[in-house]
């Protein structure tokens, strides 16, 4: 069955609209502030042949564990063996094609006729998946059975019922149940809510006409994406870059890309790059698609919708056994910082062939930080966070002070919201002085937060990186400030943590300090506007000395 563009148009904005009313869904109905506050969460509808057809502008990491999820699904049951009120669960890297254990991904599939037609999908990162760490997220695990509760893909309802047995299964296995089941009645609630926007969807387009609809939206996406690889010059563009540590025994650990450009298709080519590691930064391959598809997007066309379309002109290989492309039983729970790091030296080797969209290196982390504990009444938490840094200079405007950037997009959470729900206290938070690299554009500012507990010992766990190797200026700019974590006694002795700390003990007469990392400059120091430089010096975000040691043009 044919379908106008026009038609195929209308059809795409229907289901994105369905796919961002399932996201603030979620986000209304979870427990967690993880979710409700951080926006630490996803949604996507997927076409019968399990194709991603439209997904919310949210996480891009996401976008590989829902991918996974539904492949598999199919793999495993078959269109023939799913009923409608079934939905699937999964968060496993390996057997269900995930990213990391407490990203939960849940499938639910639509049906026309009683035949598949479509998929409803979300995922939530659940504040705790078990394993040895509160939060599931600490240094020091060397593999994946120590990280969590592995979850193949698996029936979590059936006929509109949640399997009890399975629930079960899974809240004996983690901490703070309570909240944990309110953030899976949260997934299941928006799933269902989607059900009933593609079931209207369904009656008014008919199942055939929606199937042609996301044929044609897949592959209007495809020809935009080649249309982009079009426009970048024929040849091999190469980069590389270190990553500080695995958290245990590893430093220094090399990821390298060779980018091919041939036509209206594009490679990336990641031989060269080192071999998986005993901490948990390994990247699966699923991780290793969406940093590819993420950079493409960025690139080449910011405004393309993403979907499957994006793979078509594209090919990815990479070492199996590698960092960027792990294999079983690698432990992946902070894959995200290796994953800001396979960013990186794409925009790189891309740099000399559009000049004008590349930044410089950004905070290039997800630093993390969790917190667990027993409040004064007698009840248990767990709060986990990841804290924004400085964004690259660019070609025309400076970074962006403290934001998430590439393949992370969560929210801070206020210092309210925290305090309010958590015997926890800020007691500092404001960006970091002259963290952000010298440039005709400069690089924006990292953070620094300070948690202190309430009345309780508190264990807490930490994921750094740009922590040693500083975040690169490009085109003459210069490299932007690392970043580091701290326990600080009301003494005053001050005692840096490693880079990946896991289960340290803090009592209140202490606090941690996070401080993330700044970001590079774009272009020459030199030709910095000495109106900008005295905004730099007014705003208190340089000190003089910093201005009168990287700008030559600096008049005090």
């Amino acid at each position: 069955m044919a379908i106008s563009a026009i038609d195929a148009e209308l059809l795409r904005n229907a289901m994105a609209s369905i796919a961002d009313e399932m996201y603030i869904a979620l986000m209304k109905s979870s427990y967690s502030t993880n979710i409700k506050e951080r926006k630490d969460h996803s949604t996507a509808l997927f076409d019968s042949r399990g194709r991603v057809v439209v997904q919310g502008e949210s996480m891009p990491l996401h976008l590989a564990s829902m991918l996974g999820l539904v492949e598999v699904v199919l793999d495993k049951y078959g269109s023939d063996g799913m009923r409608p009120g079934d939905m699937y669960l999964s968060n496993d890297p390996f057997v269900g094609r995930g990213s990391h254990l407490p990203d939960v991904a849940i499938a639910a599939p639509v049906f026309c006729d009683g035949k598949l037609a479509l998929f409803a999908c979300n995922i939530a990162h659940h504040a705790d998946i078990g394993g040895s760490a509160p939060g599931s997220m600490a240094g020091g695990m060397t593999e994946i059975y120590q990280e969590g509760l592995r979850i193949p893909p698996i029936r979590l309802l059936e006929n509109n019922k949640v399997l009890q047995d399975v629930m079960d299964l899974i809240l004996l296995n983690v901490r703070v149940p309570e909240e944990r089941v309110g953030d899976y009645n949260a997934q299941i609630a928006a799933n269902l809510l989607g059900l009933d926007r593609c079931r209207a969807l369904i009656e008014k387009w008919t199942g055939p006409r929606i199937a042609a609809g996301c044929d044609a939206i897949v592959a209007a996406v495809a020809k935009r994406t080649r249309a982009g690889i079009e426009e970048l010059p024929d040849g091999e563009y190469e980069f590389e870059d270190i990553v500080d540590d695995d958290g245990v025994s590893r430093q220094n650990i090399r990821i390298k890309v060779k980018i091919s450009v041939r036509g209206d298709e594009i490679e990336f080519d990641f031989a060269g790059t080192d071999r998986q590691v005993e901490g948990n930064i390994n990247v699966t391959m699923a991780g290793l698609q969406a940093c590819c598809l993420y950079c493409v997007k960025i690139l080449l066309d910011p405004d393309c919708p993403q979907n499957h379309g994006m793979l078509d002109p594209m090919t990815i290989k990479a070492p199996a056994g590698s960092i960027v492309n792990a294999s079983f039983p690698a432990a992946s729970a902070a894959r995200a910082q290796t994953g800001q790091r396979i960013v990186d030296v794409i925009l790189g080797a891309l740099a000399p062939a559009c000049p004008e969209r590349i930044i410089a290196a950004g905070n290039g982390a997800n630093t993390s930080a969790a917190f667990y504990g027993r409040s004064a009444d007698d009840k248990y938490y767990v709060y986990l966070e990841t804290l924004g840094g400085g964004a690259g200079g660019r070609a025309y405007k400076d970074g962006t002070d403290g934001v998430q950037v590439h393949m992370t997009n969560t929210s801070n959470l206020p210092i309210e919201a925290m305090e309010t729900e958590y015997p926890l206290m800020i007691e500092r938070y404001e960006l970091v002085e002259d963290s952000g690299g010298a440039g005709r554009f400069r690089g924006g500012l990292g953070l620094r937060r300070d948690y202190r507990p309430i009345g309780h010992e508190m264990t807490f766990s930490g994921q750094g990186e740009r922590f040693v190797n500083k975040p690169w200026g490009i085109f003459g700019g210069e490299p932007g400030g690392t970043g580091r974590i701290t326990v600080i006694s009301d003494s005053g002795i001050e005692r840096r943590l490693d880079n990946k700390p896991s289960a340290l003990k803090v009592k209140p007469d202490s606090y941690i300090s996070v401080v993330t990392a700044g970001a590079g400059g774009y272009g020459d120091p030199a030709k910095r506007p000495p109106e900008a430089l005295a905004h730099d010096r007014s705003s208190g975000k340089f000190s003089a000395g910093f201005l009168r040691s990287h700008y030559k043009q600096w008049k005090e």
